[in-house]
């Protein structure tokens, strides 16, 4: 009989890297209908050449390296390489930058449960691809499930189902090698106050949690990925960012185990400046926060940076400049130091409803 391997050791220093105070990921994992919608709105036609393009200028950013310890990738995008042939993840591994992959398959109705409630899809070969993508020199990879808000949701089924699968996720990822990022993404859709928005984020949070355990999760090598708790995006009266930032802390407080090294918020749809501010007030709280608090962020860090490219080469460093702003920005909310923009551009919504990708 075979021995499996212990991974145990790299899964706490590979999530304690990617962790540590004043860094944060770039998800950069959009599949290519979503990044198909992003260079619609800049003219730009959807093809891999174009992805390609695109993510070689993120990833040859200058200052990369200083702001952000890991990028996760889509599929695809772990096999191509800059123009001159140099693969994306031994690139970004030689920056000092963790490479990871976005491994869930997408999401599908849960027989049984209320409209629109989802289970995320990709258990089935998931074990062949962690291996492989190991091999390849991925060290993290990323699993999204989605649950609703209001009119009931989300319903207990949702709630067991999701958690369940991203437990199960979690155990064949460490099993491999690779960090698990656990994303219970609560979709900010709804009217709802933010006291509601807190209590299905511990209730969610805690059955995941549960999960883990029940599936002998290593927790120093994992990593959270969960929404911030806010009000409704079309709430009558929203909250603030001082308490967003009082009510996540102490959502978080309530369920995740002192062990996790890092929770990487997701911005959810938020504004590139109301994702910087609100992280901000986070690490500026007098409250207990035993794991650090950073960001894993997508839209809140490309949004500004993809329009100042506009898919020409010649906009290459302006739109390096921009994402280098933003990421600067998150650096210092990492720390409790950012000071704000007064770029009104960053204040945009990036609100879709039911996001998906």
């Amino acid at each position: 009989m075979v021995e499996k391997a212990d991974y145990r050791k790299e899964l706490m220093e590979t999530a304690n890297k990617i962790a540590r105070p004043g860094f944060g990921i770039l998800a950069a994992d959009e599949s290519t209908g979503t990044i198909g919608k992003r260079f619609e709105a800049i003219g730009l036609e959807n093809n891999s050449e174009n992805a390609r393009r695109y993510r070689e200028l993120l990833f040859t950013t200058e200052d990369l390296h200083k702001y952000i310890s890991g990028v996760i990738l889509f599929d695809e995008t772990t096999k191509q390489a800059t123009k001159d042939g140099k693969n994306f993840v031994k690139l970004l591994a030689e920056r000092g930058i963790v490479p990871g992959v976005k491994v869930d398959k997408g999401v599908a109705q849960i027989p049984g449960a209320k409209d629109g409630e989802t289970a995320t899809l990709g258990l089935d070969d998931l074990a062949k691809r962690c291996k492989a993508y190991y091999e390849q020199g991925i060290r993290f990879a990323k699993w999204r499930a989605v649950l609703k808000i209001g009119d009931g949701c989300p319903t207990e089924l949702s709630i067991q189902e999701n958690a369940w699968g991203l437990a199960r996720y979690a155990s064949i990822c460490q099993e491999n090698g690779l960090v698990p990022i656990v994303e219970p993404e609560i979709l900010a859709d709804g009217d709802h106050n933010i006291d509601c928005a807190l209590k299905a984020f511990v209730k969610v949070n805690a059955a995941v949690v549960k999960a883990l355990h029940d599936n002998n999760i290593f927790f120093e090598g994992i990593l959270m990925k969960p929404n911030m708790v806010t009000s409704g995006t079309s709430a009558s009266s929203k909250a603030g960012a001082v308490e967003i930032a009082q009510r996540t802390v102490v959502g978080l407080s309530r369920t995740i185990p002192a062990a996790v090294p890092g929770i990487m918020f997701l911005s959810g749809g938020q504004s590139e400046e109301e994702a910087s501010q609100n992280l901000n007030e986070m690490n500026r709280l007098e409250l207990r926060r035993p794991w650090v608090l950073s960001f894993s962020y997508g839209r809140a860090l490309q949004h500004s940076c993809i329009r100042a490219w506009a898919g020409k080469d010649e906009n290459i460093g302006k739109a390096q400049e921009v994402l280098t702003t933003r990421m600067k920005a998150n650096s210092e909310a990492t720390l409790g130091k950012y000071q704000g923009s007064k770029d009104a551009s960053a204040s945009e919504s990036l609100h879709v409803k039911n996001y998906t990708y």
